[in-house]
């Protein structure tokens, strides 16, 4: 599973990437399990944010959605701030 993460806006405007593969990760079935959750929104454009919050495109295996601060759910917060933590 390929998980993508895309984060844009805030102060600076400063757009960031990460990527994930999970295969070959010993918690590849926690990480599966967290973008499954995160996907759970289905939402296709990003909704409103607040002024200088940070808007993020999710995309697994060709699965895309978007949300913004302050509200991602729990899930999907978790699994931008892990890809963005850990992947290249």
């Amino acid at each position: 599973m390929r998980i993508r993460v895309t984060r844009t806006g805030g102060f600076a405007g400063i757009e960031r990437r990460a990527e994930v593969d999970t295969s070959g990760l010993r918690d590849a079935a926690e990480w599966h399990a967290l973008a499954e959750a995160a996907l759970a929104t289905d939402r296709d454009a990003p909704p409103p944010g607040v002024p200088d919050g940070f808007q993020y495109e999710i995309s697994v295996d060709g699965r895309t959605v978007h949300c913004a601060d302050p509200h991602l759910s729990e899930a999907q917060r978790e699994l931008v701030s892990r890809v963005l933590r850990e992947g290249a």
